[in-house]
């Protein structure tokens, strides 16, 4: 086992689980300098990322939509980040379980109040973390009328992750909005897409061609139609990369 990465590990762990509970998550991996960045699809707006054996968890959820997650297979974070404080997105019970000693948690600050520890990144605060890992905190919200209310403006984060060189951009719930202009060089992007709490098809297609990824991987996606976005970016050189898990 030691000689497995990370999340092969954690995949191996949770197949020999005795749970039923426990849905194997696809991975994607993407060269860095160093190493490999692999990025765990768990489930609707979760997904995991590992290098170098730094393991960061982001949005950690045992149970939505039906599906029941058993984190307590999932070795211990080195790092988690929340993007925001719906039931889909933070949980409590998973961060604990989660959580080894020198976890360290990053939050919107509702997160942070009702968690009642960690730390606080703003939309366009940037911190390190370990392995040399570069987090910027961006604008997620929405925009169209009669939605601002589900994610107001300035109050959850979307996460710019650099590893290695690899840029990785994780939304958040957010619509397609003005700030994803200022996004440049990103490698993998997750855009959330499931109307009327995020972007819409059209939303999600126009976003990536404004950040223009390499990868795109649709998330949070619910009932959303995931095939007419790849159809939608046939010919624009982003690869669109599908995952059933992140329904």
């Amino acid at each position: 086992m030691k000689h497995l990465t990370l999340l092969a590990a954690i995949i191996m762990v949770a197949a020999c689980s005795n749970s039923p509970k426990v849905d194997n998550p696809d991975v994607e991996v993407f060269k860095a300098k160093g190493g490999s960045v692999q990025i765990s699809c768990i489930n609707h707006g979760s997904i995991a990322v590992s290098y170098k054996d730094y393991l960061i968890q982001i949005d950690p959820v045992k149970s939505y939509g039906g599906k029941e997650l058993d984190y307590e297979s999932f070795p211990k974070a080195d790092l988690i980040l929340i993007t925001h404080e719906h039931g889909d997105h933070y949980n409590k019970e998973t961060i604990e379980l989660l959580s080894k000693d020198d976890t360290r948690i990053i939050t919107n600050g509702k997160v942070h109040d009702m968690l009642g520890y960690g730390e606080t990144m703003s939309n366009g605060q940037s911190t390190e973390a370990g392995k040399g890992i570069k987090i910027d905190a961006t604008p997620a919200y929405n925009t169209t009328e009669g939605r601002t209310q589900f994610h107001p403006k300035g109050n959850g984060n979307g996460y710019l992750l650099t590893i290695g060189g690899l840029r990785v951009f994780v939304s958040g719930d957010s619509e397609d909005i003005e700030e994803y202009a200022q996004l440049k060089d990103i490698d993998v992007a997750f855009l959330s897409a499931n109307q009327p709490y995020t972007m819409t098809v059209e939303q999600c297609i126009h976003a990536a061609k404004v950040i223009k990824p390499k990868v795109l991987v649709p998330y949070h996606l619910g009932n959303t139609d995931m095939q007419a976005i790849k159809d939608g970016l046939e010919g624009t050189g982003i690869e669109v990369r599908l995952h059933e898990t992140l329904r």
